[in-house]
Parts: C-alpha cells; sequence; structure tokens
C-alpha cells in the first residue's frame, strides 16, 4: 500500500468511522438515538459537523432552516457548484449511520483532497450540506432542509405543528432563526449556480448484501405519497349492542387495510393494462409497496409513563384512524392504485354505514438520477472498488430505491446522483443498523475518485 492510499484509508476509513460513531451518541433520549429537527440534540450534532468541514478546509455557515453547510471554492469564480450532502437528522430509535454516512463520507473526501494539496486546484466550487431535517418525524413533513434549499418548502409549513403545539415558525424563532416568507425565499438556490446534487446513502435494503458487493448506483427513487384514512362509526357499549345494529369504525378500517395489502401485493387483479397507459404491467408495477405504519382509535386510555394507548375493552370505538404509506417507479402507476384504494374505502364504508375521509398528507413524485452523472458514480464506484481488499468481482449493480432521500427534493433544484453503500441484513431505522468499515472506506474512496475526475483541474 502506498504512502497516499495508507493516508487515504486514515481519513476515509478510521476517521470516518470514528466520526460516524460519535455522532452516533449526540442524542435527545438517554437510551435510545433520537435526533430531530431543531433539537438540542441536533444543535449538538451540527456544531460537530461545523467542526469536521472546518478541519477539512471549508469555510461554513448555517442557513435560516438551520442546514449545514461546508464550501470550498473553485479557480474558475463563474462555475457552477457541485453540492454533496445527506441528512443529520434521525428517527426515533435510530442507527447510526442513516444521513451521517452520507455527510462524513463528503466531508472525509474533501479532507483527503486537502492534506494531497488539490484543495486548492478545483475547477468548480464544491459544498457540502447536513440537512437539518429529513426524516420528518417532529412535524410530520418531510425535507425541510433540503426542500428550503431546492426551492419546494411552500411558506405554509411555517404554520404545521408538533406534538407539543410548537410550530415550524415557533422552532425557528426559537434557535434564533427569522421564520418569515423572505426568509424562505433566501435560503432557497439558483438552478443556475449549481452543477449537481451527489448523495452517499446506506442502501436499506438487502439486494447489495446478496450480491456481495459494497456499492451500488441508484438509478432513481420511488414516488411517495402518504394518507391519513380516518373511519367515523358509532361508538357503543361492547356487550349491548347487538352485532347488526352496529356501525363499528373497526372492523371497517381492518377490511380497508387488508384490501389495501391485496392491492398491493396483487396489483394485476384490480388494475387493467388500460388502466395505466404507461409501459408493460411488469414494469409499472415494479417497486410497488403499500404500508399502513399507524393506527389510533378513540375513546383510549392514554398511559403517560408508558407513552402508549389502549383501546377501552368494553367499548366499541367511534373512531379509527391509520396512515398509508404508497410508493412506486412509476407515478401513474402510484395515483392509480390510489384511486382504485379510494374507490373501494367508499364502497366499504358505504356498505358498513360509516363516514370515511382521506387526507394526502405527503407527495413527492418519483426522482430519476440523471444518466451522465450515474456513469461518471459508476466509474468512481469501480475504481475505488478495484483498491479494497477483498477480490471483488463483477459490475457495479444499479438500484431503484424505495425510500426517500434528500436527493428527491434536489432533483427540483439540479440532475442529481446517488451512491449506496451495503448494510447488514438490509436493517435501517433500527440499531441493528451497521456498515462494515470496509464499506465505509470503499464509499469515501469512491467519492473521492469522483471528486478527482468532475472537480480538480
Amino acid at each position: 500500500m502506498t504512502g497516499e492510499e495508507e493516508l487515504f484509508l486514515d481519513v476515509l476509513r478510521d476517521e470516518a468511522v470514528s466520526r460516524i460513531y460519535q455522532l452516533g451518541k449526540v442524542s435527545d433520549a438517554n437510551n435510545y438515538l433520537e435526533r430531530t429537527f431543531l433539537s438540542a440534540a441536533s444543535k449538538r450534532a451540527g456544531d460537530l459537523i461545523l467542526s469536521w468541514m472546518e478541519d477539512a478546509g471549508l469555510k461554513t455557515w448555517v442557513d435560516g432552516m438551520g442546514n449545514i453547510h461546508g464550501r470550498v471554492e473553485s479557480q474558475n469564480a463563474t462555475a457552477e457548484a457541485l453540492l454533496v450532502g445527506s441528512h443529520l437528522d434521525t428517527v426515533i430509535d435510530a442507527g447510526m449511520y442513516d444521513g451521517a454516512l452520507g455527510i462524513i463520507c463528503a466531508i472525509s473526501a474533501l479532507k483527503a483532497l486537502q492534506v494531497s494539496q488539490k484543495l486548492d486546484k478545483l475547477c468548480r466550487p464544491v459544498e457540502v450540506i447536513a440537512f437539518s431535517d429529513e426524516e420528518g418525524v417532529r412535524f410530520q413533513t418531510t425535507f425541510l432542509g433540503s426542500a428550503a434549499i431546492s426551492g419546494m418548502l411552500s411558506p405554509s409549513v411555517l404554520k404545521i405543528v408538533d406534538k407539543s403545539g410548537v410550530t415550524v415558525e415557533d422552532a425557528l424563532q426559537r434557535n434564533s432563526f427569522r421564520a418569515t416568507e423572505e426568509s424562505l425565499d433566501k435560503i432557497k438556490y439558483d438552478p443556475t449556480s449549481v452543477y449537481g446534487y451527489v448523495e452517499v446513502h446506506i442502501e436499506q435494503g438487502p439486494v447489495l448484501e446478496s450480491l456481495d458487493y459494497p456499492l451500488g448506483v441508484v438509478k432513481g427513487i420511488a414516488g411517495q405519497t402518504r394518507l391519513m384514512v380516518t373511519v367515523e362509526g358509532s361508538q357503543g357499549h361492547a356487550g349491548t349492542v347487538p352485532m347488526f345494529m352496529r356501525r363499528d369504525p373497526m372492523v371497517a378500517a381492518s377490511e380497508l387495510i387488508v384490501f389495501l395489502e391485496s392491492l398491493c401485493k396483487h396489483p394485476q387483479k384490480f388494475l387493467t393494462f388500460d388502466d395505466q397507459c404507461v409501459g408493460s404491467p411488469i414494469e409499472s408495477f415494479s417497486g410497488l409497496v403499500c404500508t399502513v405504519g399507524e393506527i389510533s382509535c378513540w375513546p383510549t386510555d392514554y398511559l403517560v409513563k408508558l407513552k402508549v394507548y389502549i383501546l377501552s375493552q368494553n367499548n366499541i370505538c367511534g373512531v379509527v384512524k391509520f396512515t398509508v404509506d404508497i410508493r412506486a417507479v412509476d407515478d401513474l402507476t402510484k395515483e392509480t392504485v390510489i384511486q382504485k384504494f379510494s374507490d373501494r374505502v367508499g364502497t366499504i364504508c358505504q356498505n358498513r354505514m360509516v363516514k370515511c375521509t382521506i387526507d394526502r398528507k405527503h407527495n413527492a413524485a418519483a426522482a430519476h438520477s440523471d444518466k451522465k452523472l450515474s456513469l461518471r458514480l459508476r466509474q468512481a464506484v469501480l475504481s475505488a472498488v478495484s483498491r479494497i481488499p477483498g477480490g471483488i468481482q463483477g459490475d457495479v449493480p444499479v438500484l431503484m430505491s424505495g425510500a426517500g432521500h434528500d436527493a428527491m427534493a434536489m432533483s427540483h433544484l439540479t440532475k442529481m446522483g446517488m451512491i449506496f453503500v451495503r448494510c447488514r441484513g438490509g436493517v435501517s431505522h433500527s440499531p441493528d443498523e451497521h456498515v462494515s468499515e470496509d464499506d465505509v472506506w470503499a464509499a469515501g474512496l469512491a467519492l473521492l475518485h469522483f471528486l478527482n475526475k468532475l472537480v480538480v483541474c
């Protein structure tokens, strides 16, 4: 191993892994990892990231949505900037790698350029961004950070309320940020100033592990729609209301959920080729997944200490609410599935004499990676894995992402590309989330090779 390769090993693997573990300890909870938008822990995490950016020779700042920026300028003052990044927030009881890996790999790759004395020889600026909110845990709306930069954030988002009654506007002001339509307008980037956006992220699935390959290139991100379904029936006593007289929203909701599963497992039984008018049925249904993630009912008993809701056992509940998450590679297919589900909701609820409403809470169109950018990333991955011990064989896998990423929001601003990194068991959003040290190294090295070809003069 040459001296330069030893340097890359120190910076891109050993130091990067150490920083991932450091960031993994910055939490708002004592016994698990939780770091939500503009929380105390997110502020501490931001301070760490700022220090690492400065260590890599970057000029740093924090924008009005709490996004952390580190930038190095180029010899060409008018060149468009390459943006690289991921998110610093987490889900509740999270793993250490989701979001954090992409931020740290980007900083490490630029530090490697700095130490090898190439950071002052760039032909275009490079900017690393640690987005303040991607998961949407606190305010139940995703991409607050990247949507603000891409100009996709509506001013109405300022009025969204968290579970404590705090609005986005309140949260920003409590962190000394202005929270106005004008301040949001100042955060967004001019598309003509940006060359493209690249993100490194764990796969959050088992494909790379099954192929025994450390990295993959993402060809696109599935579109996503989140619905809230409310079923209102007639509340009553469990022992005194005859079965034939009941208007039970729990049973109606159960029937709706089972139908949704059938619709998404076997869409060809419910949707015809003419329904979609795009591609072949196999292509159209590729990547279609539907999930009910949360269900609640009223009345309930709320156990504060345990933070759980328990249904009153001797009661027919009056209202049931459940969330629906629908994702597909093809947006028209997704909308057709939503329409078919909505039609069946009307029929089932009418038959069971309950009232049903469907509210669309989130909608994101599918985002497709730029072909030229993806080709450059594929070449960088091939170059990187050839230097990693282990005799890795085969071509670089090309994957579709079923999970949403900041690249989805950034695709409204500029062309985008992504590298996926193998994760153990395909597990994510869990403390069991894990990426091997050598795969962290491979990801950092691939990003470094990409930067060497694209931005170093």
